[in-house]
This record gives C-alpha cells, sequence and structure tokens, in this order.
C-alpha cells in the first residue's frame, strides 16, 4: 500500500521458503509490475501460494518474462488487467482454462512458450470478452485434425501464429473476425479453397511456408497486404487478381521462380493495377518480342 505506481524488477533470484500470504489489493496505487529473469530455486512450495499473489493484483498491466513460469492462476474475482505478457517461460495448454475473469484483457503476448493445441488456445481466448490481440508466436502448436471445432474470441482483430507446427489445416481453425494473421514460418503447401471464411482479413503473412503456388482470395475478399516470401513459388496463377480484387501490396522475394509468359505477364497486370510489388527477382522478369 505505498504510492508506487509502476514496478521493473530483474535479475532476481528466490533465496528462502514460499508461504502462503494473504494480502488486500483494495486501495493500492500500483498500476503496471514488470518482472525479468526471475530464478526459484526450491521448487517445493504450493505453487498457487506464488501464482495467486500476481493473478490477483489490481493492475491493469503486467509482464513476467523469461522466468520459467509454468502456470498462473486465474484471477478469483474479476481482473482489472487490460495487458498481460508472459514472453519466453514455460506455459502449456493448461493456462486459463475456462477462465471467466479476464473479460477486460486486450492484449496477451505467449511468445516462446510450450503450447501445442491450437484448438485449446482458441477455448482460452472465447472467455476473453475484450481481447483484439494475441501473440502466440515461437511455440509447438500444432492442428492437424480437419473438422475439429475450435472457438475464438470474437473480438480478436490479431493473431500472431508465427514459427509453430501448422500445416493446410489451420485454416480451419482460425477467428472470424481476424484482421491480421501472421502464419510466417510454419509447414503449410496449400491454402484449401472454400475452407476458411474470413471477411474482415486485411493482412497475411505466409512467409517461410512450403506454398508451390500465390493463395486465392476466395474466403478472404477483404485482403489488402500478402507476403508470400520465401516459398516454393514457380509460376504464380494467372487469375490470381481476378479473386484477390483487393490486394493492393504483394511481397513475393526469395521464391525460384521461373521466367515464362505467365510471369511476364503477371507482373505487367501488378503493376496495371497500381498494386505494389515488393522483394520480386528482376533477374527472372523475361521479355519477349511482340506476338
Amino acid at each position: 500500500h505505498s504510492s508506487i505506481e509502476y514496478f521493473n524488477i530483474n535479475n532476481v533470484t528466490q533465496l528462502s521458503d514460499i508461504e502462503r500470504y494473504n494480502f488486500d489489493y483494495s486501495g493500492t496505487s500500483m498500476k503496471a509490475l514488470t518482472m525479468k529473469k526471475i530464478i526459484i530455486t526450491d521448487m517445493y512450495f504450493s505453487q498457487d501460494d506464488l501464482y495467486k499473489i500476481f493473478a490477483d493484483m489490481n493492475i491493469t498491466d503486467m509482464t513476467i518474462a523469461d522466468s520459467e513460469m509454468i502456470h498462473m492462476l486465474c484471477p478469483s474475482s474479476k481482473s482489472s488487467f487490460r495487458y498481460l505478457n508472459f514472453l519466453k517461460n514455460d506455459l502449456t495448454d493448461f493456462l486459463f482454462r475456462k477462465c471467466d475473469n479476464l473479460a477486460q484483457l486486450e492484449t496477451l503476448i505467449l511468445q516462446k512458450n510450450k503450447f501445442e493445441s491450437l484448438r485449446k488456445v482458441s477455448f482460452m481466448t472465447s472467455h476473453m470478452k475484450s481481447l483484439t490481440y494475441l501473440d502466440m508466436s515461437n511455440n509447438l502448436l500444432r492442428h492437424d485434425r480437419a473438422g475439429v471445432q475450435c472457438q475464438w474470441a470474437e473480438s480478436l482483430a490479431e493473431l500472431d501464429l508465427s514459427s509453430n507446427q501448422l500445416v493446410d489445416a489451420v485454416f480451419e481453425c482460425l477467428p472470424a473476425n481476424v484482421q491480421k494473421l501472421s502464419l510466417r514460418n510454419n509447414q503449410i503447401s496449400n491454402v484449401p479453397s472454400g475452407v476458411a471464411e474470413l471477411k474482415s482479413l486485411e493482412e497475411l503473412n505466409l512467409a517461410s511456408n512450403r506454398l508451390a503456388d500465390l493463395p486465392g482470395c476466395g474466403g478472404f475478399t477483404s485482403l489488402q497486404f500478402l507476403n508470400v516470401e520465401m516459398n516454393s513459388i514457380l509460376t504464380p496463377s494467372a487469375d490470381f487478381f481476378q479473386s484477390c480484387p483487393r490486394v493492393r501490396e504483394l511481397q513475393a522475394g526469395h521464391n525460384p521462380f521461373q521466367c515464362s509468359c505467365e510471369l511476364q505477364a503477371f507482373i505487367r497486370l501488378e503493376r496495371r493495377s497500381g498494386g505494389k510489388l515488393f522483394g520480386w527477382p528482376a533477374a527472372y522478369v523475361c521479355e519477349y518480342p511482340e506476338g
């Protein structure tokens, strides 16, 4: 119950035993807490005694990063958290299961943890009625089973799933209202047509996957930005712009393009449409005589 509002603490080693402590957070001044590189030397204690202290804090912003944290309790009452950052820990799919007390949470960063099931992550967010940004990059996420239901927060607008183990089936488990989606550095070889209806999607990053062709936009009617750099695209499909009329920026560098009439026609059409094309290797552009 001090006047401190913002408290940052780095490089801490716990030396004494952790004991239960009941703290009354009402009337406290703190707004944000940041803790990084916390080392717990004695693991023989009740985990809840430690995590309850943080879960029930009456603050809006909390960061606990690079601390080998294996769990976090659901707040015991309606929480004021709006921003939670648990970067680089050991959190798993058990985090915030059936947790109804994070209705005000807007930003959740879980990058570099040990999450495995995309479906379980989706159900975790379904209770977070205000969530707009979720970072699940650099985990162990998979979604291989077709037809398995997912349930995301309807408010989720930006989702980062880069650097996981996701394949084509991921498009059956995505938030319906997402506007910015990163699937960079996964194992996607094809964007199935007629599967995902992401009518609000404006930005899609598919760089560093296994694509052999440009994806169509049948389910992405609002798409404006597409990144397909570092894939295995040889020749872009001729009907790309027919299915993607709103795309204004395409990043497609570092693909093994083969010089062809289709490639030449594609680049001319891109430039004629007024869009931007970045990273296209000029060495692969061929000039053919008229006729």
